[in-house]
């Protein structure tokens, strides 16, 4: 069978477990995208073609997309709508990780009218929580209430904030200060990042969990009017959530958001030794009483393909890798704009790079060759 032409944009941690992934499963040709030609030139993967590109340029990006089916944006989400529009231009689907909503509202704008798919937030959150939180709401006969919580902890924490750097610090800081949307009492609605506090426990670890932006995706709109709440929360370990509102609030660092990365990326050490926890709970009336049901699930960095990634990277990385592999299986619609939710948890979790959030600790793991349909 012949491969399928795939470009990446972006060629940065993600990126570069996205090229991975696919040009190791055999049924992809990957060419990988980047203005970057020294992040172009760290990138150690086999096989994989390599163009240096400036790609807010859309002529040139749209030049370099024809003849691809796809293309897969890792890319910061200000270059979200250029490289849509490029996808729309080129005629070749497009995914891409993008937490913003603005950007994802350009993406459905685009979308109309397209003759491919359009598959934005294909990473863990928004992407695969809202695949299974939306497959624990379809439980229940009516839904009160559906709460995802998502953290990329480390394995070993030892400072005071109880945390290191397992991605990129503009999009840590952009869901630490920007509003988030929710549903309350019904009603869709913004709440403020860094409030709602919970705390609780799992296998007797004590954790927190606190609003933050960027997590729900679309899911806020397919379950508009049919749930009373509806939040997403990041998970950390107790005592984070109290310090960021001090930075943030206490001395200002809201209205300094590069000055406060600066001091995160020189204070705190970045890690590829973490976890990724997922813990979503609903509540509502199933066969006439009243029940909660939870998911929770832990993905541990680890090897795969002989190469050390961490649990960040996996979980996103594998997301946006099976809703590829599931448009082009045909299980997805084949134009058009598509919700994560769209997707069903079984279909994700049998694809080959679903399979990846199980912990089989294995050094020589592989997504193989696709499936037959």
């Amino acid at each position: 069978m012949d491969r399928h032409n795939v470009a990446v944009v972006g060629a940065g941690k993600i990126g570069g477990m996205i090229a991975a992934l696919l040009q190791g499963s055999g049924d992809y040709q990957v060419t990988m995208l980047d203005q970057s030609v020294e992040a172009l030139s760290a990138l150690d993967v086999p096989h994989v073609t390599t163009q240096a590109l400036d790609v807010s340029n859309l002529a040139k990006l749209t030049k370099a997309l024809c003849g691809c089916d796809a293309v897969v944006s890792a890319a910061p989400f200000f270059l979200t709508p250029v490289i849509a529009q490029a996808a729309k231009d080129a005629d070749c689907h497009y995914l891409d990780l993008t937490e913003d909503v603005a950007s994802t509202a350009e993406v459905e704008r685009i979308a109309k009218g397209a003759g491919k798919a359009f598959a934005p937030q294909c990473g863990l959150a928004p992407g695969f929580v809202s695949i299974a939180g939306h497959d624990l709401a379809k439980q229940f006969d009516s839904l009160e209430d559906l709460h995802l919580r998502v953290g990329a902890l480390p394995r070993y924490p030892t400072n005071r904030l109880k945390y290191n750097l397992t991605w990129s610090t503009d999009g840590l800081i952009n869901e630490y200060c920007n509003p988030c949307l929710a549903i309350e009492d019904g009603e869709l609605t913004k709440v403020p990042a860094l409030a709602g506090l919970q705390n609780f426990s799992l296998d007797g670890v004590d954790y927190e969990a606190f609003n933050t932006s960027g997590g729900l995706g679309s899911l806020c709109e397919t379950l508009k009017g049919k749930v009373r709440s509806l939040r997403y929360l990041s998970i950390r370990y107790p005592g984070h959530r109290d310090i960021m509102e001090l930075l943030l609030k206490g001395l200002g660092f809201i209205n300094k958001r590069e000055l406060l990365k600066q001091v995160m990326e020189e204070a705190i050490p970045a890690t590829l030794q973490d976890r990724v926890l997922i813990f979503i709970t609903a509540t509502g009336m199933k066969d006439g009483r009243f029940q909660q049901k939870s998911y929770s699930h832990v993905v541990n960095d680890r090897e795969i393909m002989g190469k050390h990634w961490s649990g960040i990277q996996i979980t996103t990385a594998a997301s946006i890798c099976a809703t590829l592999d599931l448009l082009m299986d045909g299980k997805l619609k084949a134009k058009g704009f598509v919700k994560q939710e769209s997707i069903r948890l079984d279909d994700f979790l049998s694809n080959r790079f679903g399979r990846l959030y199980k912990n089989n600790g294995s050094d020589h793991e592989t997504p193989g060759h696709r499936l037959a349909a």
